[in-house]
């Protein structure tokens, strides 16, 4: 049934039920299209194993983009992910195996770019300041949801890496298994890689969240989870980011770098989100490999 399915998408034939939408495949099966659901830009990929309704997850295309000005503590939102049929639509682009488009928020414009790989996604943001202004960060939050056969929300298949090899990203806190979700929710679970690790480990903050950050930082800027049956895993990383982090209400995973942008600058950068049929200690090889070829 799996030959059958990686087939039918190699020669591109829809499947039953499949939107009508951009849309492109690799060679493994994995489908990445522009999601229908919402007009605000997000991509839809489905791994080709599982049952049929629990094998696709979206991924928010950013969810927010937001910029810090020279000299201003509190930073700007140009951009935040609205769910629905409201709002901006970008005109999609599709390029060989990448989706792209491209927008202007007011002095800067912006283009996203994802590029489905043998192994995963690449997902490239390039910024252009029109503007005087020197901005000392700007970023875009690329954020998967794994609703799906990754979905972990008691972080039992969620990994990080340290020193000393693989560790759950909240084994520090073994209460997270028996507590009431309600009491568990909402999350933020944290690991520090260039970034310290808070002398406070558990924060309660206004916003009704608590954020736990795990008290040894990581050695590798990647998270990865690995799929209900353990056959496939999906991993983030970037080059440089502060820290890796998760929300398990989501099973989002997070490796987002910020980069300074000056005026009249441009400035990029890269996030891979690696999507395969294989192991924790095959997702580490490829990051040791791939990590120093992104933006």
């Amino acid at each position: 049934m799996k030959s059958l399915l990686v087939l039918l998408l190699n020669l591109g034939i829809p499947l039953a039920g499949a939107s009508h939408t951009l849309a492109v495949h690799n060679s493994s099966g994995l489908r990445m299209s522009v999601d229908t659901d919402d007009r605000n830009p997000a991509l839809i990929i489905v791994v080709p194993d599982g049952p049929e309704g629990t094998r696709s997850s979206k991924i928010l295309f950013p969810e927010h983009v937001t910029v810090r000005a020279h000299g201003q503590s509190e930073p700007e939102h140009l951009y935040i992910f609205r769910p629905g049929t409201d709002g901006y639509s970008p005109e999609w682009k599709k390029t060989d195996n990448a989706l792209e488009y491209a927008r202007d928020f007011g002095p800067i414009y912006f283009v996203a770019r994802a590029t489905l790989k043998d192994d995963g996604i690449v997902f490239h943001y390039e910024f252009t300041n029109h503007s005087g202004i020197d901005y000392d960060m700007v970023t875009a939050i690329t954020d998967p949801r794994f609703h799906a056969v990754f979905y972990d929300p008691r972080l039992q298949r969620t990994y990080v890496h340290h020193q000393d090899g693989f560790d759950l990203l909240a084994s520090d806190t073994p209460a997270r298994l028996t507590i009431p979700v309600a009491n568990w929710f909402p999350a933020r679970y944290l690991a520090s890689y260039t970034a310290p690790v808070p002398k406070e480990r558990i924060q309660r903050r206004d916003d009704g969240i608590t954020y736990y950050y795990k008290s040894k930082p990581v050695d590798v800027p990647m998270i990865a989870t690995l799929s209900e049956d353990r056959t496939w895993v999906a991993a983030s990383f970037a080059r440089d980011p502060g820290n890796v982090w998760s929300n398990p209400e989501l099973t989002c995973q997070h490796v987002d770098p910020d980069v300074p942008l000056p005026h009249n600058g441009h400035a990029a950068y890269e996030v891979k989100i690696l999507i395969f049929n294989g192991s924790l200690e095959d997702a580490l090889r490829k990051v040791l490999v791939q990590r120093n070829n992104l933006q």
